[in-house]
């Protein structure tokens, strides 16, 4: 093996080296497919993650299987690029090289799409007992804690004592915590009753807290209220205006002082780039992401970009910064790819310009709320359209037809056919899952 340069052949083209393959980087690497560059996509799995379904997998709506596909599987004709798993430990802009725990390679172009964790905001108990939804392994994990916990209530007589098993906390009114409220609501009202008949509906509490007046901050106030709404209707208890201070596994405290039993915190509050060593004085302070001037170009760097999530890119329009969405990433990795051709070229290169197609936002059967650049919408049509748009959002004939039949399944029998218990261990946001994360590689290999 070539440590020196992961095993990629020396070639006269320039090579551009990805790091990460979610909507970015994928993006990027398909759109430099064939053309005059070698290619080299590094990422810590061999699969691509469809992240905006990941709480239908952790609510046994899909297997994960459906929304995972084999990055080498993307790139079967393509002669120019070269997929290697490894973590990334260092960059070294000077020396042009990555440095991995497989061994370095040097590159001409290094475009960096890492993408964005969860932000813990430093509080430890919660970073240690609590569960997150930015893998599938996590996603898993929740699903096998649900069932795990339900099981264990069958042996409980004491409804006290019940409860910490049964009812769920979830922190941060932002659609991952919108959508899975909704999606834990309707696993309430439809599956479990069948599943567990010994347990009264209405013993079972979905607490969604948010710290902010109002659900969906990033849409509009419209969308907010009417997920609020659309909530309250399914039976959420929606708690604005208090934050979680503090949480040991088994209870929630709050800043108000309240105290909510539970075994399951999933926690949704907040996102953070990584900080990538090497790169550090390009980050900047505030957003902790890496400052790109109008062309994605990292600041004071030569010949490193940086796209979708952890890209820094401030204008008039984003003071801020872009937000951290898929559809910012997916244009991201378009605009680099043309402009690279285009440079190559010696032809002239225009700045990025973001152009907002809307963001959505699902809370259940028949209930969405979408924000498009001229008006708000929600409701059954909103839904709809937000099925139509993930469904041809995923990669691979394959996993678009197992995400029809399930939600096909799921709609007309009220019932979702995944509630299994694949690994009775409690994985907890800060630990890493291998017999989770076995069993997705093994399922998407299969297809």
């Amino acid at each position: 093996m070539d440590h020196t340069n992961l095993n990629i052949p020396h070639s006269a083209q320039p090579r551009i080296v990805i790091l990460g393959a979610g909507f970015a980087g994928l993006n990027l690497a398909r759109n430099l497919s064939g053309s005059h560059f070698q290619v080299v996509l590094i990422d810590r799995n061999n699969f691509s993650q469809f992240q905006p379904l990941f709480y239908q997998v952790a609510m046994a709506g899909l297997e994960p299987s459906a929304i995972a596909f084999p990055i080498r599987k993307v790139f079967h004709s393509s002669q120019n690029v070269y997929v290697r798993q490894a973590e990334i430990l260092r960059v070294e802009p000077d020396q042009k090289t990555v440095i991995t725990d497989y061994g370095n390679i040097q590159f001409d172009i290094l475009a960096v799409c890492l993408g964005a964790e969860t932000n813990f905001y430093g509080n430890a108990n919660i970073e240690k007992f609590s569960f997150s939804l930015k893998s599938l392994g996590q996603a898993l994990g929740i699903r096998n804690q649900i069932f795990v916990d339900f099981e264990k209530s069958m042996y409980i007589k004491d409804f006290k004592d019940r409860q910490g098993y049964i009812d769920f906390v979830i922190v941060g009114g932002g659609p991952t915590g919108v959508e899975m409220a909704g999606a834990l609501a309707e696993m309430k009202q439809y599956v479990l009753p069948k599943d567990y008949p010994e347990l009264e509906k209405d013993e079972i509490d979905i607490y969604l807290v948010q710290s902010g007046n109002r659900l969906l901050p990033g849409m509009s106030e419209k969308s907010g209220r009417n997920a609020e709404k659309f909530l309250r209707r399914m039976g959420v208890t929606v708690i604005l205006n208090d934050r979680v201070n503090d949480y040991d596994g088994n209870q929630a405290i709050l800043k108000s002082g309240r105290k909510i039993p539970t075994n399951k915190l999933i926690w949704a509050a907040g996102i953070k780039c990584p900080v990538i060593p090497g790169l550090e004085p390009y980050y900047d302070e505030k957003s902790r992401r890496l400052l790109v001037d109008e062309h994605c170009k990292v600041m004071s760097c030569s010949d490193i970009y940086a796209l979708g999530d952890i890209a820094g890119m401030k204008s008039d329009s984003y003071p801020r910064g872009h937000p951290q969405v898929a559809q910012v990433g997916l244009q991201m990795g378009d605009y680099l790819s043309r402009m690279l051709s285009r440079q190559q070229n010696g032809d002239a290169i225009r700045p990025f310009k973001y152009k907002d197609k809307g963001v959505m936002a699902t809370i259940g059967r028949n209930k969405a709320v979408a924000d498009f650049p001229r008006f708000s919408t929600a409701g059954f049509f909103t839904w709809v359209i937000w099925l139509w748009v993930h469904l041809f959002s995923l990669i691979g004939i394959r996993n678009k037809l197992l995400v029809v039949f399930n939600w096909m399944w799921n709609y007309l029998r009220f019932d979702s056919s995944l509630r299994l218990i694949i690994e009775q261990k409690n994985h907890r946001a800060d630990q890493n899952q291998p017999p989770i994360n076995d069993y997705v590689s093994e399922n998407v290999e299969r297809s």
